[in-house]
């Protein structure tokens, strides 16, 4: 068949073209599909006749469009041709390559080019070698740009270039100079079209996301490529009808001016602010002052796009920039204006809170100003946009002040646009100021309040009657605003509409079937909906049956998803909504995520519903969960995994509906990808089991849940010798070390939720799943050995604290393992491990049994150390030494021959009161109240002389919110005091000696 094939697509014949084509697509999918069932069954003289025929069709075919197909297959053929060493068994592919790369026939040039972009990888582990090669392909490339397949060669080997960057960078640090001047000279060269230029900018940018270190080695190229890109943000267009366009345009990310500022943004997040901003600041201080309105508003567009990446540098000089900025929100051209709006905007983003906080007078009255722009709709509508981006953050009390403006602006305008839409059908503007107010109204909650008559029947009047398709987005936002205006002032006030907007809300609903799946109404209806739910409260169940129908088909939407190669990936590319995952092997996973924050807004609602209704949800329960549980593997809107963990939590819950749930959320911690929805998973398993409690896992679930959790304890270990690995890098640097630990926090975080799961487990099954958890024992063992750093110490012996708490007296098997490095850790550099050993002992006591009464007796003098060290009471050790004090009291309580009591108990007493670590401070007055209603006399002292002491501690408690009112100990405190009372004469002493002290002090 493969023969047949061959002969197929090496004919050359005109009349059988099309044959010829066919044969190459079938050989490339058989290779691609079966090759392991196919090929290696063939005899070794076919297998080389094969290979030697692909190589020399390529040079014997005139028809470039079935030459390119020849290339796909020998491409194919040298990627199943890699082992698993990454040798290259077929040598005879690669020589053809080099020798294509310097012929002098242009064809044999593009194939060699070709079959490269298609393969990247066909130099195996020689890659390094042949990078010569590459650069050579480059070269020749731009030797041959004038001719039009030579243009689409630089295309592809740059496209391979950029796909080298951003898997294997480290290959180009050989090369690396003359691959950045190559890419910088292609960049410049304007014969070149914008996608060409912005490719061979996308090859510098990777690097400074992907091997950042290594570029940084290289200022002079990124003092290069900064005007590079500022060059290409310049590049725009005049357009007379861009003021006042009322229809808003996606951005062309074909553009230059997009495509730089994206650039700048990715590289200043890359290469970070210390290096970025003294680069790029003269550039943007010269581009300001330019007459030139490009110059202006790309300068302004450039200090938006670097505020993330170079946050930490900009802080310092925020000032002197801020200043700068709002100058040019009077600018003579409005797209510079524009372009001010957007820069604050962006800033009242990055900068948050610090921003509002500091600017919040200059700033306000700035952009109200600015929406007064009535010739120019385009920059009123951003300056809206940016007030919301203002307004979002700011703290309430910041905002109070300005409401009364606020508001007068705000509905000044909203009158003149309505009147606008009335009369022209202009709406741009109103959108962003409905969205500006249900901003302000957020912020501002129920000081919102007097305000409320005044915007609210305008609203109303806005969702009755803009029913047109054009009118959608404004409809969808000022629901949104209503509803957030609803939720701000609270029940009581917005009752007097209520009714009128659940009939305008409820009208929408009845024809939800009839939008279009695009309508931008959906989500806003789905969210407006939920607030709904939280202004009504239980009043809303009558709701459901109306709204969980739409709600539910949204929240089930399937996406279009595909398998693709590389090069149908190509095609695909420039069609928007579609985003990949590399799978590998040149293929990826594509998904179409038109619809999908959709999705995940009504996940989010559902979640909403059941802890707004509670127990009037429960009808809905099953089949909102069985929606949700497969939504545990969907990799594509992290939103969507997070909200549905929340709906699987709590006690209402069937056991069948556990059972259902159970298998996927185990499955989905071996699998989820993403550290921060694995460890919502995470947490979200843990609280399953503390809920559903014992006997809610079988033995297969023990069984993989064990090696999974085995797997994740060892990745974490693995982690951190990779770490210590690329601190001994050349490229290692300040920022690499940031980078490092950022990863490590994420590990860290990791290892908190695998704690969290086991603790659930012994809390749960008790004694009897030591035997399951021995399989994990040595990882433990090694979380707490000395040299390993302390979050590992730290969370390692919280989980031995969990085995003594919750498994005692087995868990004294165990002692040679923990008891040593627990007592060692009391005195520990670390105060977070300080808490966990103190927490250890204190545990000891409670719960472990005669065989740890020898280890309190010797753990007592080391945590009275911690306690009476200078600085034990200081914000970084308080937590820890509560705990020592805690333990303290508990070895006294439950170990009291282990201990001379009467010594202790004054010192103990003097250490009182606990209030950061609320947990321990329960059991601190519990065992204080034991001693009180005991009659003890050295608590009480000579003559009650001790009494004012302890009222203080009860008094600061209360103070501190140390204990909840619900808490039984609350009643025991309270019973305390009545009982002084009740003798007169004793408690007008105590108060007398309480003001006398408070004086004193």
């Amino acid at each position: 068949d493969l023969e047949l094939a061959l002969v197929g697509s090496g004919d050359g014949a005109n009349n059988l073209w099309i044959n010829g084509q066919m044969a190459a697509v079938l050989l490339r999918r058989l290779l691609s599909s079966a090759f392991e069932e196919v090929y290696p069954a063939l005899p070794p003289d076919v297998q080389i006749a094969i290979k030697s025929e692909l190589l020399l069709i390529i040079q014997m075919e005139t028809q470039s469009g079935m030459r390119k197909k020849i290339c796909d297959i020998v491409a194919e053929l040298a990627r199943n041709l890699i082992d698993e060493d990454g040798n290259n068994q077929w040598p005879e592919g690669l020589k053809f390559l080099f020798d294509s790369v310097s012929s002098q026939n242009m064809g044999l040039r593009e194939a060699a080019l070709h079959i490269f972009w298609n393969f990247p990888g066909i130099f195996g582990n020689q890659q390094q070698h042949y990078l010569e090669v590459i650069k050579r392909m480059l070269v020749q490339c731009m030797q041959d740009q004038d001719h039009p397949t030579g243009c689409k060669g630089i295309f592809r080997a740059k496209y391979s270039l950029v796909e080298i960057a951003d898997t294997v960078p480290k290959y180009l640090r050989p090369h690396l100079e003359p691959t950045l001047q190559l890419s910088l000279k292609l960049c410049a060269d304007t014969s070149l079209s914008n996608m060409q230029r912005q490719l061979a900018l996308e090859v510098i940018v990777t690097l400074s996301e992907t091997a950042a270190a290594m570029l940084r080695r290289h200022t002079s190229i990124v003092a290069q490529a900064i005007p590079q890109m500022l060059a290409m943000m310049v590049d725009l267009e005049e357009d007379e009808d861009w003021a006042n366009a009322d229809e808003l345009e996606d951005d062309d990310f074909d553009s230059n001016a997009v495509a730089g500022e994206s650039a700048l943004d990715r590289m200043a997040c890359g290469l970070g602010g210390k290096l970025v901003l003294p680069m790029i600041k003269e550039h943007i201080m010269q581009m300001l002052q330019n007459p030139d309105w490009k110059y202006r508003h790309a300068g302004l567009m450039a200090l938006s796009a670097i505020g993330e990446g170079c946050h930490q540098q900009m802080e310092g000089i925020l000032n002197e920039i801020v200043n700068f900025v709002l100058l040019f929100l009077q600018d003579p051209h409005p797209r510079v204006r524009y372009a001010a709006c957007n820069a604050i905007g962006q800033m009242a983003t990055d900068f948050a809170p610090g921003f509002q906080k500091k600017f919040h007078e200059k700033v306000i009255a700035a952009l109200l100003q600015t929406m007064e722009d009535q010739g120019n709709q385009r920059v009123q509508a951003h300056a809206a946009a940016a007030l919301i981006n203002f307004t979002e953050d700011c703290p309430k009390s910041l905002l109070i002040p300005y409401l009364d403006n606020l508001v007068k602006h705000l509905h000044s305008t909203m009158v003149i646009k309505l009147q606008e839409l009335i009369q022209k059908g202009t709406k741009l503007v109103l959108e962003q100021v409905v969205t500006s107010i249900a901003s302000v109204a957020d912020t501002a909650e129920e000081k919102f309040v007097p305000y409320y008559d005044l915007f609210m029947p305008s609203l109303k009047h806005i969702v009755e009657n803009a029913v047109q398709k054009e009118l959608r987005l404004l409809r969808g936002k000022t629901i949104e605003c209503i509803s957030l205006i609803g939720l701000a002032v609270g029940k009581e006030k917005f009752m007097q509409d209520a009714s009128d907007v659940m009939q305008l809300l409820l009208k929408t609903q009845t024809d939800f079937s009839d939008l279009e799946d695009d309508d931008p109404q959906i989500s806003y209806m789905i969210s407006a909906w939920a607030r709904m739910c939280k202004i009504l409260g239980k009043e809303f169940q009558q709701y459901l049956p109306v709204v969980m129908g739409p709600l539910m088909k949204t929240a089930s939407i399937k996406p279009e998803v595909a398998l693709l190669d590389t090069q149908d990936m190509e095609n695909m590319s420039d069609d928007d909504g579609w985003e990949f995952v590399n799978l590998g092997d040149q293929q990826s996973f594509g998904i179409k995520t038109a619809g999908l924050e959709e999705k995940a807004t009504a996940c989010q609602m559902l979640v909403c519903y059941a802890k707004e209704l509670k127990e009037g949800f429960v009808e809905y329960t099953e089949q909102v969960v069985k929606l949700m549980v497969p939504l545990l593997k969907f990799y594509f809107h992290d939103d969507i995994l997070s909200m549905n963990l929340n709906i699987v939590r709590g006690p209402e819950y069937l056991t069948q509906m556990w059972h259902f749930m159970c298998d996927a959320l185990i499955k989905a911690i071996g699998t989820e990808p993403d550290s921060d929805v694995l460890s919502e998973i995470m947490h979200s398993f843990a609280k399953c089991i503390e809920v559903m409690g014992d006997g809610c896992l079988n033995n297969e679930h023990f069984e993989e849940l064990g090696g999974i959790l085995k797997g994740k304890l060892e990745e974490h270990f693995k982690n951190q010798e990779l770490r210590q690995v690329k601190r001994q890098d050349e490229d290692y640097d300040e920022q690499v070390e940031e980078s490092l630990q950022d990863e490590d926090d994420s590990d860290v975080y990791i290892l908190t939720k695998v704690s969290d799961i086991l603790h659930s487990i012994f809390s749960s099954y008790r004694e009897k799943v030591l035997p399951w958890f021995e399989q994990l024992l040595p990882l433990i063992v090694n979380l707490i050995c000395p040299h390993r750093p302390w979050p590992d110490r730290q969370w390692g012996l919280c989980i031995f604290d969990d085995i003594v708490e919750h498994c005692s007296p087995s868990s004294f098997k165990y002692a040679e393992y923990f008891l040593r490095p627990m007592l060692q850790s009391v005195c520990d550099n670390s105060p977070e491990v300080r808490q966990a050993a103190a927490y250890g002992v204190g545990v000891m006591a409670q719960f472990g049994g005669d065989s740890y009464r020898p280890f309190c007796t010797e753990a007592l003098p080391l945590l009275v150390r911690v306690i009476q060290s200078p600085d034990a009471k200081t914000k970084e050790n308080v937590n820890a030494t509560e705990n020592c004090i805690s333990a303290v009291g508990k070895i006294m309580k439950f170990k009291p021959d282990c201990v001379n009591v009467e010594e202790v108990l004054p010192h103990w007493l003097s250490w009182l009161p606990l209030h950061e670590d609320k947990e321990e401070a329960v059991h601190t007055f519990n065992y204080l109240c034991d001693l009180i209603e005991s009659n003890n006399t050295v608590v009480l002292g000579p003559n009650n002389s001790n009494l004012p002491r302890i009222f203080g501690i009860i008094a600061d408690g209360e103070i501190h919110e140390a204990i909840k009112h619900e808490d039984p100990c609350t009643k025991r405190l309270a019973n305390v005091v009545r009982q002084v009372q009740v003798n007169v004469n004793l408690f007008r002493g105590i108060t007398l000696m309480c003001f006398q002290n408070q004086l004193n002090c």
